[in-house]
C-alpha cells in the first residue's frame, strides 16, 4: 500500500478471504450469530453456555475490532494524504509519516497473531526469572532481563505487576515473578522459556574482564475463574517473612511476604507485592494454580522433575539465546538462527522479531508434522 511515496505491505490476502488463518468474514458472521443469541432474554438461563458464548465473543472481537480500527486508520491516512496533495503542510505530513509507520508496526503484530492457535495463546502471562551461574554478574543479568520484558509488554499497552523478587546482595536480583496481562501475552512469550547467556565486560570486574552469565526464563499461562485447580490446604505449607528491598517501614518491619510450598510436586510461589499477607497469599496461591495448569498442559502431573526436565540447566551450553555486548554486538537465538547486532534495541524490548521467527519456525514443525 502506498501513499504520496509512503508505503508498506499490505496485509496478508489470508487475513480477510474465506479459508486463510485470519478468515475475517467467517469469524465476522459467527460473531453476528452470537451476539444475537446473547440478545435473546432466556440467555443467561443456561449458566454455562452463556460464559463459553461471552468468551468466544471477547476472542473473536479482539481479532474483528483491532482489523476494523486498521482499516478506519487507512482511510483516514489516505484522506488526508489527498488533502496533502492540494494544500501541502510540513507538519501534517510529518503527522502523515508518523501514522504510517504506526500502522505498519500494528499491521505486522496483527499477522504476528495469526500463528497463534493454542486456546491458551490468549491467556496473561507468569514470567519466572531467575539468575544463574555468574555470582553477581549474573544477578545484573536477570534485572537486565527484567526490564526488558517490561519494556516490551509497556510497549504493547500490557499492564506489568512485579509479584515477588529477591534482591541480590551487591547489585540485580536472584530472581523475580511478573505478572504480564494483555491478550494474547502468553502466546507470545511463551516463545522465551529458556536460558538466556549474556558476555560482556563486567562492571563488576576492576580489571575490566569479559563474562559470561546466564539468566532463566519460564512462562506460564495464567489461569482465571474459568479453570478450577483444586489446591488442598493440607497441601500447601506457608511461610511468612519480611519483604526485602525499598518499600516503606511496614514492608519492611512486617512479615508481610509470602511462601508456599505445594508438597506433592514441591513447587514453590511466593509474592511480596502487598502490605497485607492475605493478599500476598492470593497472589502467591495464584502462581501455584499457574504452574500446576501448565504442568497439565505439558501432560506431566506427576512430579516436579517432570516440570524441571523442560527447563534447561541455566549454565554454558543450555542458551536459547545470547547476548553478546563485547568483542562485538549480538544477540542470537540459538533454536532459530536469528541474529540482531543492535542489542541495545533488544534490551529496550525489542524482541519481537525473535517471537515471530519462533512461532514461524513451531508452525512449519507443527505443519509438517500434520502433513
Amino acid at each position: 500500500m502506498e501513499i504520496a511515496g509512503r508505503s508498506w505491505n499490505r496485509p496478508p490476502r489470508s487475513w480477510t478471504t474465506c479459508g486463510g488463518i485470519f478468515d475475517l468474514e467467517s469469524k465476522r458472521r459467527t460473531l453476528m450469530a452470537l451476539e444475537n443469541e446473547m440478545a435473546d432474554a432466556t440467555f443467561w438461563n443456561k449458566q454455562e453456555r452463556a460464559q463459553d458464548v461471552v468468551k468466544e465473543v471477547k476472542i473473536l472481537k479482539a481479532w474483528v475490532d483491532p482489523f476494523d480500527s486498521l482499516h478506519s486508520r487507512v482511510a483516514s491516512a489516505r484522506e488526508l494524504d489527498e488533502l496533502l496533495s492540494v494544500e501541502p503542510d510540513k507538519d501534517m505530513e510529518s503527522d502523515l509519516d508518523a501514522e504510517v509507520a504506526s500502522i505498519e508496526t500494528e499491521m505486522e503484530a496483527f499477522g504476528l497473531r495469526t500463528l497463534l492457535r493454542h486456546p491458551d495463546d490468549v491467556r496473561d502471562a507468569q514470567v519466572e526469572i531467575s539468575a544463574g551461574a555468574g555470582g553477581t554478574e549474573a544477578q545484573d543479568w536477570a534485572q537486565m532481563i527484567m526490564r526488558m520484558y517490561t519494556r516490551w509488554a509497556e510497549k504493547r499497552g500490557y499492564k506489568v505487576d512485579l509479584v515477588d523478587v529477591s534482591e541480590g546482595e551487591e547489585a540485580g536480583i536472584k530472581g523475580a515473578v511478573l505478572e504480564i496481562k494483555g491478550q494474547y501475552a502468553y502466546g507470545f512469550l511463551k516463545a522465551e522459556s529458556g536460558v538466556h547467556r549474556l558476555v560482556r565486560i563486567s562492571p563488576f570486574d576492576s580489571q575490566a574482564r569479559r563474562h559470561t552469565s546466564f539468566a532463566s526464563v519460564f512462562v506460564y499461562a495464567m489461569v482465571d475463574d474459568e479453570i478450577n485447580i483444586e489446591i488442598r490446604e493440607e497441601d500447601i505449607k506457608m511461610d511468612v517473612y519480611r519483604a526485602s528491598g525499598a518499600g516503606g517501614q511496614h514492608v519492611n518491619k512486617t512479615s508481610s511476604a509470602v511462601r508456599l510450598t505445594h508438597i506433592p510436586t514441591g513447587l514453590v510461589a511466593a509474592s511480596q507485592a502487598e502490605r497485607s499477607q492475605l493478599k500476598n497469599r492470593g497472589h502467591a496461591m495464584k502462581q501455584l494454580k499457574n504452574k500446576l495448569y501448565q504442568i497439565e498442559l505439558d501432560k506431566q502431573m506427576a512430579a516436579k522433575a517432570a516440570l524441571d526436565a523442560n527447563k534447561m540447566d541455566v549454565s554454558f551450553g543450555s542458551q536459547i539465546r545470547s547476548y553478546v555486548f563485547q568483542p562485538y554486538t549480538m544477540v542470537n537465538d540459538h533454536r532459530t538462527e536469528l541474529k540482531i547486532a543492535d542489542v541495545e534495541k533488544v534490551m529496550l524490548g525489542g524482541i519481537d522479531p525473535f517471537i515471530e521467527a519462533y512461532l514461524k519456525m513451531s508452525s512449519d514443525v507443527t505443519q509438517g508434522s500434520a502433513a
